[in-house]
């Protein structure tokens, strides 16, 4: 699916030192992580490991101290704020845990907001929201208030408002978090689906181990230090 190009995400050897009056903390310590297109990658870890921190220097919002960040052949450290601004609206899409939903707009209005940065007419804007409301098998909610769905289909809108620009990274921080057992495996069926069938690249922070157990690889935060998890390689057998 590579076609052997590049990753579309690079991290070399990236620190991440925020200062709290005379501390330093060293938040993420020399983290090397290649992902490749189509994959689903679940990022695991104790909390305050930086596994936010580092989602959040995929996305754009934060830069390295040092180290580069390339995604989609951008390097993000080298952008000046505005236009890292537009990158981010054609190039990543981000679902929070807690789903992030304007309550007065209905599920239409909220998935169009990114689209509204986007200087595209009123009739691509509505396909483009009709095809992701297809995708997340929600069309025939898309008049309905944040309040009048469920928790499983608003965290479906806020993927569907992710993947209205059409970006290749899909990035995710703790989505299935507020949702129940089976909330959370509809939503994981959908993002297998997004990999498989859409070519997304998926980055999710989670600590459900059902969650991990979807993704194509898992790797372990710790301390500011990334790993491949053992056990996983231990039971296919590259212990």
């Amino acid at each position: 699916m590579t076609h052997g190009h590049h990753p579309l995400i690079d991290v070399r050897n990236v620190h991440k030192i925020y200062t709290r009056g005379r501390e330093k903390i060293d938040v993420l310590q020399g983290v090397n992580l290649q992902v490749q297109a189509g994959e689903f990658l679940a990022l695991m870890g104790p909390s305050g490991s930086g596994k936010t921190t580092l989602l959040n220097l995929m996305a754009g919002i934060d830069t390295p101290t040092s180290g580069t960040v390339t995604v989609n052949g951008r390097d993000i450290g080298a952008c000046s704020e505005d236009r890292l601004a537009a990158w981010r609206t054609r190039n990543v899409g981000y679902v929070f845990q807690s789903f992030n939903l304007i309550p007065v707009l209905t599920a239409y209005e909220n998935i169009e907001l990114p689209l509204l940065l986007l200087r595209l007419n009123r009739k691509r804007r509505r396909e483009q929201v009709m095809t992701a409301l297809e995708v997340v098998g929600l069309a025939d909610r898309k008049d309905h208030l944040p309040r009048e769905l469920s928790g499983g289909q608003e965290q479906r809108v806020a993927i569907a408002r992710a993947i209205v620009s059409d970006p290749p990274l899909v990035l995710g921080d703790e989505p299935t978090g507020d949702l129940d057992r089976k909330s959370a495996g509809r939503l994981m069926d959908l993002v297998q689906a997004l990999c498989r069938e859409y070519g997304k690249t998926f980055v999710i922070v989670t600590h459900d181990p059902r969650v991990a157990q979807r993704a194509s690889r898992v790797l372990y935060l710790d301390k500011g230090v990334l790993m491949e998890s053992t056990d996983r390689s231990a039971e296919e057998g590259r212990s």
